[in-house]
């Protein structure tokens, strides 16, 4: 999986979850760069919104109106590619929902709905995609999250929608490439990004949500994405924070454990109340992002820092010093947590 694909500038690329955040981002940095895109979301007027803003700054875009758990809408989205285009390079599967709380106060109907979109959606598109792709060279990229590698607290069902995608990209990557077919599959998994994501999420608990740092700019996977549609890789993760997620998931089990209960559970929760349940709708999302009803949001409204680039992800996606990064950020991890039981102690003795 090294050889170089099609320049982006010479590509169709394909994109589902198109209309805000990550998808929205990827579509109109795509497009800008020289490759023709199709486009794929449930609202119409924000995909036609989208269309006509790309076409006006000299682009060339078409557009399909598609809820990917249904099938036949995944296979429509292909066919128009075919007809307008003659195909396409490029598959990025990106739709997804979100949905914050405690996993006994999410009603089963609502998780089902969830994996529907999440897990259903990249399955219908990742086959579609090979049935068109396979006798020529092509990319599937699947957008997955740091959560694919490492649950977290309050988001239960989206972490394990998550990690059923990372389990069928690996699967049906190492098919392909037991069979010799010329289609290289990348999972790319972001950490916490400016979007929608927390504003239009179902959110069952009894704080508005939030993210938990560090939190990057939607153009940090955009360009992680459209890296990966040029110059094939098996996965990147978006952000050193994710990868410290990722690394002490995996090596120190208990110690994140403890972790999430300390840090990540509060770090989630905003300082206000939520919209009532009955407004919290499970809306369709980009890869983590909320489809909202004004349409074409790259952004959400996190009020901390937001970082422009990550250069862990720069770095892995150039394939150099991979251990000394990982390493790197095994350490950072294990200190900041030295660093936080350190508080704690000494806030115990305080009170005392």
């Amino acid at each position: 999986m090294n050889s170089a694909k099609t320049p982006l500038e010479e590509q169709v690329i394909v994109i589902t979850g198109a209309s805000s955040g990550i998808g929205l981002t990827t579509a109109r940095m795509a497009a800008d760069r020289g490759a023709r895109v199709v486009l794929a979301a449930r609202s119409e007027d924000a995909l036609e919104a989208l269309c006509e803003e790309i076409i006006e700054d000299g682009g060339d875009a078409e557009y399909v109106v598609a809820d990917v758990s249904d099938r036949d809408d995944v296979r429509e989205i292909a066919r128009v590619a075919e007809d307008v285009y003659g195909g396409f390079h490029t598959w990025i599967n990106g739709a997804a929902v979100p949905i914050y709380g405690r996993l006994e106060d999410i009603p089963v109907e609502e998780m089902h709905e969830q994996f529907e979109t999440n897990l259903w959606g990249v399955v219908y598109g990742s086959l579609e995609a090979v049935d068109r792709l396979k006798d020529r060279d092509g990319t599937i990229i699947n957008i997955g999250s740091v959560v694919s590698d490492r649950s977290l607290l309050f988001q239960g069902s989206y972490s394990a929608s998550k990690h059923a995608v990372k389990a069928f990209t690996d699967a049906l990557r190492m098919e392909l490439e037991d069979a010799g077919t010329p289609i290289s599959v990348t999972l790319v998994k972001p950490g916490s990004i400016d979007t929608p994501y927390p504003e239009h999420a179902k959110n069952y608990m009894d704080d508005a949500a939030t993210l938990p740092p560090p939190v990057y700019a939607p153009e940090v996977p955009a360009r992680a994405i459209l890296h990966a549609a040029e110059h094939p890789q098996r996965d990147v993760t978006v952000g050193a924070g994710g990868k410290q997620l990722s690394v002490l998931g995996q090596y120190a089990p208990k110690l994140m454990d403890a972790l999430m209960k300390a840090v990540f559970a509060d770090q989630q929760r905003a300082d206000q109340r939520p919209l009532p349940r009955e407004h919290n709708t499970l809306e369709e999302s980009s890869g983590s992002l909320a489809d909202s009803a004004d349409g074409l949001e790259q952004r959400g409204r996190y009020d901390g820092y937001v970082a422009d680039s990550s250069l862990y992800t720069r770095i892995r996606q150039r394939e150099k010093n991979r251990t000394s990064i990982l390493g790197a950020a095994l350490l950072a991890g294990i200190a900041a947590y030295a660093g936080y039981k350190k508080l704690r102690k000494g806030s115990h003795r305080s009170s005392d």
